[in-house]
């Protein structure tokens, strides 16, 4: 241990709650950690961590609290007996919930006296400590400041606004794009699977042509946040051409088209509201507006 680095309480001893607190302990932070059921803490004890033996000494050891428990209600049901202990506390929520959740969290938290901060952690545990992995934190930017040099030991530390609900907006929004993104590689896989080809060779292909998808998501950014989208790369109509292509493949080979069909069918909502020569950046504008195109 460091004598010159923070305090922390870990709360929650799960897989990802066992993997914050490894991460502090390795990194010189003195940690206290509590969790419902004791013996998931002896690996942690035996690491040097201090094992509270109530929620209300946890908070008490540290000035920095982090809760990893299952969700909310979790949550509220360990704190709220001890509520009165956080007082001039920094509570670090990381559980999965909704924007709205984290806003009542943070009223409920400021009005027990605790600055308080939500995150989210885009990871699995064994990524945990890995400054390649993002931690998204929203809430008052003092706060966020004053703890960055601590949080930055779990992994890079993304700072998203005052407003307390973004990290989980955030989340929920990449977690969305990332099922999109593997379910289309699971298809293609699939797809090119029917006629021999190893996963293991079509994998570094796909990941090849990510890298310029990537390009076309800058490339679109500015149109969206301008509502305005010229089709001067590739149409919509462009596009309801080539997925009829891909429907055709993988409907020869026996590969479930629900995934292309639900794709074809927001490409269509939108070239009949009228966006069929613009972009395919436009849209979003019946993703917006669910009954525009119908």
């Amino acid at each position: 241990m460091n004598s010159d680095r923070t305090a922390v309480t870990v709360i929650g001893l799960g897989s990802m709650g066992s993997a914050l607190a490894a991460t502090l302990l390795e990194r010189g932070h003195p940690t206290t950690v509590w969790n419902r059921s004791a013996g998931r803490a002896q690996a942690l004890v035996d690491r040097g961590a201090r094992l509270a033996g109530t929620p209300e000494e946890a908070i008490a050891a540290s000035p920095l609290v982090i809760a990893c428990v299952l969700d909310y209600e979790a949550l509220h049901a360990v704190l709220d007996p001890v509520a009165g202990s956080l007082a001039g506390k920094t509570l670090v929520n990381l559980i999965s919930g909704s924007p709205e959740q984290a806003h009542e969290a943070a009223s409920w938290a400021g009005s027990h006296g605790a600055d308080y901060l939500d995150g989210a952690i885009m990871t699995t545990p064994p990524g945990v400590g890995s400054p390649e992995m993002m931690f998204f934190y929203s809430g008052p930017q003092a706060v966020f400041d004053a703890h960055r040099p601590t949080l930055a030991a779990l992994g890079d530390p993304l700072y998203l606004g005052a407003d307390p609900g973004l990290a989980s907006l955030y989340d929920a929004a990449l977690l969305g794009l990332m099922w999109a993104t593997m379910t289309g590689w699971l298809h293609g896989t699939a797809l090119v699977g029917a006629d021999k080809t190893q996963a293991t060779d079509f994998t570094p292909v796909a990941i090849r042509w990510l890298t310029a998808v990537a390009g076309f998501l800058t490339t679109y950014a500015p149109q969206v946040d301008a509502g305005r989208y010229p089709g001067d790369d590739a149409t919509v109509d462009v596009q309801i051409a080539a997925i009829d292509h891909l429907i055709h493949a993988a409907e020869a080979r026996g590969i479930d088209n629900a995934l292309p069909e639900l794709l074809k069918s927001t490409m269509e909502r939108a070239k009949a509201a009228g966006h069929g020569s613009d972009s395919y950046a436009s849209v979003i504008e019946v993703l917006r507006n669910p009954e525009e195109g119908k």
